[in-house]
């Protein structure tokens, strides 16, 4: 399988990525680890990216392309994997469509937490507290949901155009979530 695993801040992506992919046997691929670990290595790529993560910019997208394109190509992603992150707009879609039709696949799904607002917000000013984050305060955290919604609503329309995407309620438990999860992938 080939997945995309979309939702806003607070959603759970994180942790639910971790045991879908265990459950599939497939990798989970995150970009923020892909930014970190050519960072780390000194790679070309790492090294131009971490001249706009420095800045506090997004990383462009041909630097984000070459980077998930080179990670899909490692032997354990031949199976399948599942992208966290990525893609984050109509461009990198396309992107990750010729990346994958270049090897003959396509995208198997894009699965999409769906959360109560109110309740994400309430869970990261917590977790915010918890981490000494003052700078996650309610105003900041509402904002970047707005951005992401925002940004993500062409991306789950396009999806849903194509019939792949799947909206899974993200909230309840860890366990309640990941069985939804399970049995939309079934």
């Amino acid at each position: 399988m080939r997945l995309v695993l979309m939702g806003p801040p607070g959603a759970g992506k994180g942790t639910q990525a971790v045991g879908i992919a265990a459950a599939l046997g497939i990798p989970h691929i995150s970009t923020g680890d892909i930014f970190r670990a050519n960072v780390s290595q000194g790679t070309a790529l790492g090294i131009e990216a971490k001249r706009y993560m420095d800045a506090g910019e997004y990383v462009p997208d041909g630097v984000t392309n070459a980077m998930v394109r080179d990670r899909i190509s490692h032997d354990d992603a031949r199976p399948g994997f599942l992208l966290d992150g990525y893609p984050r707009t109509i461009e990198q879609v396309a992107e990750l469509d010729s990346m994958l039709a270049s090897d003959g696949y396509k995208l198997t799904k894009a699965l999409e937490l769906t959360v109560n607002v109110d309740e994400v917000v309430s869970r990261l000013v917590r977790r915010a507290a918890e981490q000494g984050r003052a700078d996650d305060n309610e105003n900041v955290i509402r904002r970047r949901l707005e951005v992401y919604f925002a940004q993500t609503a062409p991306l789950t329309a396009l999806y849903a155009q194509r019939g792949i995407l799947q909206q899974i309620d993200g909230m309840g438990t860890v366990d309640e979530v990941g069985l939804r999860i399970m049995a939309a992938l079934a």
